[in-house]
């Protein structure tokens, strides 16, 4: 192995180590009592800090975690699935449909991923609240148009990847363009497919901001009632808190590792492709 690798090979652990370390760190705080986690942060666990799975018993009887969870998985999993089929369609359309109507629909999701949502915060509430969207069902709609932007830059540039021939065979096969999309072109997009659908979850699993100003506090997501463990004047029982960080850290790690090796695949057809 040559020195540079070697060097390369070095500094990548030391770059895991880093990343995974704070992670560790919550792991092994969410085990120990409130006292300890704020005299002896870094310690490891022994007789005197070990209070075993109270932190999670009583963190779940705090937040109401089932329900919290119920709303999070159930908002993910549309949310996402609503991105994937939508925006799938609209970039096949818009990719394989050359007019200035496209053009000027293309521009406009590309323009839409660099504007702040703080700048759209205050009329999105009032607009949400005026079309009756503050529930689980209703946000999903917001989380369609804020998720629309980058995934139909990436299907976009995908969908330029896939041979025309493919779709000029099921039209002569007797295809109508609805059955050719769902039969032959969506079939074809799973790498992009996996790869939005990744980085979608992970953002509307973890978000606070938009769930906590549409939905407040009648339907709590994980991060959401993750926060009402801070009590008043800033007190916060760091056990319970870290205890409930790891439960909402478990499902979206366990997704990601299960469908990393297509994000690659995903990001970098979608990229390169003019």
């Amino acid at each position: 192995m040559a020195k540079s690798s070697k060097l390369i090979y070095v500094v990548l652990i030391l770059l895991s180590i880093a990343f995974l370390f704070p992670i560790f760190l919550v792991l092994l705080n969410s085990f120990k009592s409130t006292l300890y986690i704020s005299t002896e942060p870094f310690s490891l666990l022994n007789e005197s800090n070990f209070v075993e799975l109270k932190n999670y018993v009583v963190g779940a009887q705090k937040t109401g975690i089932y329900s919290a969870f119920g709303y999070s998985v159930f908002i993910t999993v549309f949310s996402v699935a609503g991105i994937l089929l939508l925006c799938s369609m609209a970039a096949w359309y818009i990719t394989r449909v050359k007019s200035k109507f496209t053009n000027f629909l293309y521009y406009l999701f590309i323009i839409s991923m660099v504007v702040p949502f703080q700048m759209v915060m205050f009329t999105m509430s009032k607009t949400a609240d005026a079309l009756k969207l503050t529930s689980p069902v209703g946000i999903l709609v917001l989380y369609w148009g804020f998720g629309a932007g980058l995934s139909i830059f990436m299907y976009s540039g995908f969908v330029k990847s896939v041979p025309i021939s493919l779709e000029d065979a099921a039209l002569i096969d007797g295809c109508n363009p609805v059955t050719m999309f769902f039969r032959v072109v969506f079939p074809v997009l799973k790498p992009i497919n996996i790869t939005i659908a990744i980085l979608n979850g992970m953002w509307i699993w973890n978000d606070f901001l938009l769930p906590y100003i549409i939905l407040g506090s009648e339907y709590r997501t994980l991060p959401i009632a993750i926060q009402y463990l801070t009590g008043g004047y800033g007190s916060v029982d760091y056990g319970h808190l870290m205890a409930m960080i790891i439960i909402a850290l478990i499902p979206i790690v366990i997704f990601y590792f299960t469908c990393q090796k297509y994000i690659i695949e995903g990001i970098t057809s979608g990229a390169v492709k003019g």
